[in-house]
């Protein structure tokens, strides 16, 4: 809890907030972040709080960005959230400000800022925010239905709707808290779950095209003329990087997605930890969810092997 309240000391002491997060931003990304700013907003009205990153269109609903001038950073306080290398953290102004928050709950690869508060047990950043106000009840900040929903987004988000083995008994104790504030769970599932036609089209070629390797890996290769073929960006594939992960006998599976410069790779896991592959091709993540990127289509046949071999060492284990 030390990190917790230096943390909301330096909150306390800036005029100007700036929150920024990850790229491509997936649910606990801008739910951690937006959720942030509500809460932040709401207890001191006083101060200037703002979220910044690119837009991510599939994921609106959860709230808008802030477009602010260079100057607004002279002297803030910038929050990184839910981001565990700085190569990844959206609008590269973040070095601008004068002091650098960084809240993760990613493997600690790379301790940035002035002040780090990583959580590797917590199942989501998102996660961490709600422990940040159970810690901080005595200096004002509160929960309102707006911030209860974007935390309770990025919860859902990276736990899986609750299926994965990241579900604590302190999340769910911490997401009934989320609950208890009140907001409309039908009218979130469904905004999350609402599809466009053209993912739906790109689902059903998915799962006609994805192959097996050694009974244990499952693979799927969108190239850029599928993607074109689709009307899809890379960002849209995301959605579907779990379509076929029920397939009995899937220990992992891998997306990769041909993108302007580089084919982007998704790594899942029911098992074998694969984010120490993530990390041998510029990446990283969790052990279970990862991400990482290759140059060539030769590279992502690398991957694969090394896949097919954390299952089969898993086995012999």
């Amino acid at each position: 809890m030390n990190y917790i309240h230096k943390l909301l000391d330096e909150v306390e002491k800036a005029g100007t907030i700036i929150i920024h997060r990850h790229e491509r931003p997936d649910p606990d990304a801008l739910g951690s972040q937006l959720g942030l700013k509500e809460i932040l907003t709401q207890a001191y009205p006083d101060k200037t709080v703002y979220a910044v990153g690119e837009t991510e269109p599939s994921l609106s609903f959860l709230g808008e960005m802030d477009d602010i001038l260079d100057d607004v950073y002279d002297g803030a306080l910038v929050i990184v959230c839910d981001t565990a290398n700085t190569d990844r953290i959206s609008d590269k102004r973040y070095k601008n400000g004068a002091t650098l928050i960084k809240i993760d709950h990613h493997p600690n690869e790379e301790p940035y800022g002035d002040i780090v508060w990583v959580d590797t047990n917590a199942s989501s950043t998102s996660e961490m925010i709600v422990m940040l106000l159970d810690a901080a009840k005595e200096r004002g900040l509160d929960l309102n239905s707006e911030a209860a929903l974007l935390l309770y987004a990025g919860i859902v988000g990276d736990t899986g709707r609750f299926r994965y083995n990241n579900t604590t008994p302190q999340t769910m104790q911490l997401t009934s808290r989320l609950i208890e504030a009140g907001f409309d769970q039908n009218q979130f599932y469904s905004q999350l779950h609402k599809r466009d036609l053209k993912i739906t089209r790109l689902e059903g070629y998915v799962l006609q095209h994805f192959e097996i390797v050694d009974g244990m890996v499952g693979v799927m290769k969108l190239t850029k003329e599928v993607m074109e073929q689709f009307d899809v960006t890379s960002s849209e594939s995301s959605q579907l990087v779990n379509c076929f992960s029920d397939v009995e006998g899937l220990r992992t599976w891998v997306f990769f997605v041909e993108d302007d410069e580089k084919i982007r790779v998704r790594l899942r896991s029911r098992g074998p930890v694969i984010n120490t592959i993530a990390q041998e091709h510029q990446g990283g993540g969790h052990p279970m969810a990862a991400g990482a990127s290759a140059y060539s289509w030769e590279e992502t046949d690398e991957v694969i092997q090394k896949l097919v071999l954390a299952c089969k060492n898993e086995k012999s284990v």
